[in-house]
């Protein structure tokens, strides 16, 4: 019997420029409110929601789920220049995936760089979202210490690279099946510098944010939350960056927050 529950078929949506997005509809009762779930970088959206448990219990909660692959991560597509992972493109392809499946309103749900694109989805798509829970996200631009010159020299010919949070992403990446090296260090290098969260205006809808104990940007996400007149911070009990996806205690937070 497997561990982990079956991927469900895959439907592409198309972008703006032609960029195939893997989606996946999870079965529910027909006006079964709607989660969008948006995975975080290097990740997916089987990885960071279905094999989690967090598609199992939005569903049980009377949840439709739609989560999809960001370009450039699962079985979506993977353009290796920078200049196809901007902001704009990201809140594009989630867009296309609501107008698509013909939604009127959704819940986003998002994780790290998930999270990132949701705050600008909600000040983009106001009329469509209406809450979100944006898990491990800081003000600031947190990809701006990332040498996209040593991990390009790695890539190329193997060259060793020194930076320690350089050297994270690239173990992190490359220890997923099926990502794409060149793809992920091209969307560091294209979303670098681009648009990040603003305290001054933050979106409106009520908003969870929730970071990990042992999360580095612990305080950059509270100050974040602090800036929303809408906004609540959990603090997800041990967890770092990477395993408060799989935490109990924040699918638990999350439902409460959604149930309102």
């Amino acid at each position: 019997m497997p561990l982990l529950p079956k991927a469900p078929p895959a439907t592409v949506v198309m972008s703006a420029e032609g960029y195939r997005i893997a989606t996946y509809d999870h079965p529910a009762e027909p006006d079964a409110p709607v989660v969008l779930a948006v995975h975080g970088f290097s990740s997916s959206a089987y990885a960071n929601w279905q094999a989690t448990g967090w598609v199992r219990e939005l569903a049980r909660a009377g949840y439709r789920v739609i989560s999809f692959d960001q370009r450039g991560h699962g079985a979506s597509d993977k353009p290796h220049d920078p200049g196809a992972y901007t902001m704009e493109a990201l809140v594009a392809d989630a867009e296309a995936v609501i107008e698509t499946y013909l939604l009127d309103e959704v819940t986003w749900v998002g994780y790290s760089l998930g999270a990132r694109v949701g705050w600008h989805a909600a000040m983009e798509l106001p009329h469509r979202i209406t809450r979100a829970v944006l898990g491990a996200i800081p003000d600031g631009d947190p990809l701006t210490r990332f040498r996209v010159d040593e991990a390009r020299a790695f890539l190329a010919s193997g060259t060793p690279v020194d930076d320690r949070l350089t050297q994270a992403y690239l173990k992190l990446a490359s220890g997923i099946r099926g990502n794409d090296l060149e793809a992920l260090v091209s969307l560091v290098e294209g979303m670098r510098g681009g648009a990040q969260p603003d305290p001054a205006k933050p979106p409106t809808q009520p908003l969870l944010f929730a970071t990990g104990s042992e999360d580095r940007i612990l305080d950059a996400s509270k100050a974040l939350a602090a800036a929303c007149q809408a906004g609540e911070f959990y603090e997800i009990p041990g967890r770092n960056h990477f395993n408060a996806p799989t935490s109990r205690d924040f699918r638990t937070r999350a439902l409460e927050f959604l149930a309102r």
